[in-house]
C-alpha cells in the first residue's frame, strides 16, 4: 500500500470553485466522491477530511480485513439488519444493495469472497486492497484529497456554499455532502446545530459488556457457537455466536443487542442486567428428556465430564458447579432439586453488566442527522438545498457483519446520483 493513505500537513489549496466538497475521508465520503465522479465527467470534486489519514475504519475493520459488505441480496430481508433506519434502508436497497457493491468492486478488480456467516471480504483478506482500490480510482477521477482539513462553519452563498476550515482557508462548493461519520465528539456538531438540523441522541452501538464474575473471565477465550441473549424483563433477544473475553462477554450475540438496545442501555449508564439462554435450540422440556436418558444410559458418568452439545467442557464445569453439582456426582446420583437448579442455569442464566468495552475496528454510533430530516431518494437535507448527508453521520446503523459500510455505499450511490443529476 505503501504510503499513498498517509499525508503531511495538506495546506494545497483546491480550486476556488468546487461542483462537490465532501466532507469526511472515510468510508462513504470517498464512495460518495467515487460515484458522482464516475457519474458526472469532467466536474470539480475534492474530498477534505480532518485527520491525518484516509479510510481509518476501513483500514481496521474486521480485523484488518475489511468487512465489505454482507451477501444478503433482496432488500426487504437486508433491512431488518438495522436498528435504525430499516424502513428507509429497505427503499434504498432497491437502488443499490450488496449486489451492486460487488459487481462495482469486480469492475475495478477487487474481487470479494462470503464466508459461511455471510459477511463479505476481499480475496486479499487485507483492507489495504480496498484502501488501494479507493485512492487508485479518486487518482483516476481526477478527484483532489486534503487532508487536516476540518470543516469549522458553512453557509448558503449564490446558491452554493462558502466553506470554511481551520487550516484559515475558503473554499465555495455549489454542492456539498457532510460524510463525517460518527458525530460524536465532531466539531461539526455545533455548526449542524446552528443550521436547525434535527439531530437524534448520539449512543454508543455495537459493544461488548464487562462482568464483573472472575470464574466466568477466567474462561477468557472460550466461545459459544450458539446462544440467546436478552435484557432482564424482556422476552426478545438475540441469537449468535458468543466469546467470553477478559473483561466480560462479546461476539455477534452481545454485539447485536447492544445495537438494538444502543439508547436503553447508554440510558443506564451500561449498567444493567440481562439473561443468556445457552441452549436456545433446546425446550425446557426437551432439556428435562435429555437428562432422564442420561440418568438411565449414563448414569454412572460425571455430570461435569459428559457436557450437553454444543457447550463447550470448561464453560459446561462452570455452568454445573454454578448449579450446585459436586465435581463426583454423577447422572444417575443427581437429586431432582439440583437437576432444575442446572435446567435454570443452562436456560436463564442470571447476569448484570458493569460497563462496556468498544472494540475500535466495531465502534458504531447510533443518533446523528434526523432521518425526518433526509429525503432518501437523494440523501438531500429537506431544509437546506444542495447539502447531503451520507453514512454514520444520520441516525442510522446496522449489527455486526458488513451491514454498516453496505450503508454507507448505499446512502453515498444515492447521493452521488442526485447530485451528478442535478449538475448536469
Amino acid at each position: 500500500m505503501g504510503d499513498r493513505n498517509t499525508h503531511s500537513q495538506d495546506m494545497s489549496q483546491p480550486p476556488e470553485l468546487l461542483d462537490l466538497a465532501v466532507i469526511g475521508g472515510g468510508a462513504s465520503g470517498f464512495f460518495t466522491a467515487l460515484r458522482f465522479g464516475e457519474l458526472a465527467t469532467g466536474k470539480r470534486v475534492a474530498i477534505f477530511e480532518q485527520g491525518k489519514q484516509f479510510l481509518q475504519k476501513v483500514k481496521i475493520s474486521g480485523g484488518g480485513r475489511c468487512n465489505v459488505t454482507h451477501a444478503c441480496f433482496e432488500p426487504r430481508q437486508l433491512s431488518t439488519n438495522y436498528p435504525r433506519g430499516e424502513r428507509e434502508l429497505m427503499a434504498a436497497f432497491h437502488k443499490w444493495q450488496p449486489g451492486d457493491t460487488i459487481d462495482w468492486f469486480t469492475k475495478l478488480g477487487v474481487e470479494l469472497k462470503a464466508e459461511e456467516d455471510g459477511r463479505m471480504f476481499p480475496v486479499t483478506d487485507s483492507s489495504a486492497t480496498i484502501i488501494e482500490c479507493f485512492m487508485g480510482h479518486a487518482e483516476e477521477l481526477g478527484i483532489t484529497l486534503h487532508t487536516q482539513w476540518g470543516l469549522k462553519a458553512l453557509e448558503r452563498k449564490d446558491g452554493g456554499f462558502q466553506l470554511h476550515f481551520n487550516n484559515q482557508l475558503e473554499v465555495f462548493a455549489r454542492r456539498v455532502c457532510i460524510a463525517t461519520g460518527s458525530l460524536k465528539s465532531s466539531p461539526l456538531l455545533k455548526q449542524l446545530e446552528a443550521l436547525a438540523l434535527p439531530i437524534e441522541p448520539l449512543a454508543p452501538s455495537l459493544f461488548a459488556f464487562n462482568l464483573d464474575e472472575p470464574d466466568l473471565i477466567a474462561l477468557a477465550g472460550v466461545s459459544h457457537p450458539q446462544v440467546r441473549i436478552r435484557l432482564s424483563g424482556q422476552k426478545q433477544g438475540q441469537s449468535g455466536p458468543l466469546l467470553i473475553t477478559h473483561r466480560g462477554l462479546s461476539g455477534p450475540a452481545v454485539l447485536r443487542l447492544s445495537a438494538w438496545e444502543a439508547r436503553q442501555l447508554a440510558e443506564a449508564n451500561h449498567h444493567f442486567p440481562f439473561v443468556i439462554d445457552w441452549l436456545p435450540n433446546m425446550s425446557l422440556d426437551g432439556l428435562s428428556t435429555d437428562f432422564e436418558c442420561k440418568r438411565r444410559q449414563q448414569g454412572a458418568k460425571r455430570i461435569k465430564n459428559t457436557p450437553i452439545a454444543p457447550i463447550p467442557r470448561r464453560l459446561w464445569e462452570l455452568l454445573c458447579q454454578r448449579s450446585g453439582i459436586a465435581p463426583e456426582q454423577t447422572w444417575g446420583q443427581l437429586p431432582r432439586a439440583v437437576s432444575q437448579k442446572l435446567v435454570e442455569t443452562l436456560k436463564h442464566s442470571k447476569h448484570q453488566a458493569v460497563g462496556k468495552t468498544t472494540n475500535k475496528d466495531e465502534f458504531v454510533t447510533c443518533g446523528g442527522i434526523s432521518r425526518k430530516a433526509i429525503d432518501f431518494r437523494s440523501m438531500e437535507c429537506r431544509a437546506i438545498a444542495g447539502l447531503h448527508f451520507t453514512g454514520e453521520c444520520i441516525d442510522l446503523d446496522g449489527i455486526t457483519g458488513g451491514f454498516n459500510f453496505q450503508a454507507a455505499w448505499t446512502t453515498a450511490h444515492l447521493a452521488a446520483t442526485a447530485m451528478a443529476q442535478s449538475l448536469s
